[in-house]
């Protein structure tokens, strides 16, 4: 019997359940052509309906296991490329072209997830026993304002993505890993790091520089969701609205992939946000993914138990947070699951 300590490190290193994880840009769920993602090592498939409501079910045939998403959308539906099954949103067989009246049709065969589509990402829920039904999913304040525009970008990293999390909890590594980089080269490379907790979260900064470098990271965690953000100082030469701030979030696709989603965003309105919009395209976003790819690199060649081998210090404050909370919710989750198996 596996004992509770490594059932909840097996939950950390796979993905918190009773979250909502971005999956996909909203461009790229079709009425058209359906969308299959991984998520917490689950294969899911996407698609709009009639309706341009997204609906997402798992990636498999209930006639023999073949991935739906390689199949067709046929009036809202999606129908297995394999033998031509249809199956709705709910996860129901809705018809079976090769065998008419056959005993599948009208059979709920998969599990169906809620999805939402907020700043142009889809949202998908994945259910924990404690949190059957999903929470409301929120959302940063500059993805809900009009004075700040800005850009999403994905990227995929083969790594787990607690080592995303724990390099975004870690202002330090900014003056060091990018330090040849268009905005990051500036400021000291010592320093100590001090942590705050916030209503919502924590804020992890540096305590003798502000303003420099990416000197700060704060995270929200809330009962359905967890995200960051993080300013990098902007010179004026790099246009209108001040420092450019940095939205993060982290999707677990399996335990030695993630795929992260960030919105590069500046605070600026009228023919200034015009401007600044073209400047990123024509001329900054090749830098920020010069960055992001930096960190991509790292943390790729890093071992998958680095974590047991680890010598933390001061610097380490944010870290050290960060795998607290997810340690913590886990162990809630396991308690959850190991009391409705007793009911």
């Amino acid at each position: 019997m596996i004992d509770k300590k490594t059932l909840i490190e097996e939950r950390v290193n796979s993905g918190l359940l009773g979250q909502w994880y971005p999956v996909a840009k909203s461009v790229e769920i079709k009425t058209t052509v359906p969308y299959g993602a991984i998520v917490l090592g689950r294969k899911l498939v996407l698609w709009r309906d009639g309706a341009g409501r997204i609906r997402c079910i798992e990636d498999f045939c209930p006639h023999r296991g073949a991935p739906l998403s390689y199949g067709e959308i046929h009036e809202g539906n999606i129908g297995c490329r394999y033998h031509g099954v249809i199956v709705d949103g709910e996860g129901v067989v809705q018809r079976v072209p090769a065998m008419p009246e056959c005993a599948l049709e009208g059979r709920k065969a998969l599990e169906s997830f809620h999805a939402t589509e907020h700043s142009d990402c889809v949202f998908v829920y994945m259910p924990s026993a404690e949190q059957p039904e999903p929470p409301e999913l929120v959302m940063p304040k500059e993805l809900q304002s009009e004075d700040w525009t800005g850009f999403l970008c994905t990227s995929v990293w083969d790594c787990n993505y607690r080592y995303a999390l724990d390099n975004l909890a870690d202002p330090m590594h900014g003056c060091y890993l990018h330090s040849e980089s268009f905005t990051l080269a500036f400021g000291s490379k010592q320093d100590l790091m001090e942590l705050n907790r916030t209503e919502d979260g924590f804020r992890i900064s540096r305590v003798g520089q502000v303003g420099a470098n990416f000197d700060w990271t704060e995270f929200e965690v809330h009962p359905g969701n967890m995200f960051c953000y993080l300013d990098i100082p902007y010179p004026p030469a790099a246009g209108p609205g001040g420092n450019m701030r940095i939205v993060g979030f982290v999707l677990p696709v399996s335990e030695r992939r993630c795929k992260v989603f960030f919105w590069r965003l500046r605070q600026v309105s009228g023919l200034a946000r015009e401007s600044w919009r073209f400047l990123y395209r024509a001329q900054l976003e090749q830098n920020h993914w010069h960055v992001l790819e930096q960190d991509r690199v790292m943390l790729e060649g890093m071992p998958d138990d680095a974590r047991k081998r680890e010598m933390l210090y001061q610097h380490d404050l944010g870290v050290s947070r960060i795998r607290q909370i997810l340690t913590r919710t886990a162990k809630s989750q396991i308690e959850a699951e190991t009391r409705v198996a007793a009911e």
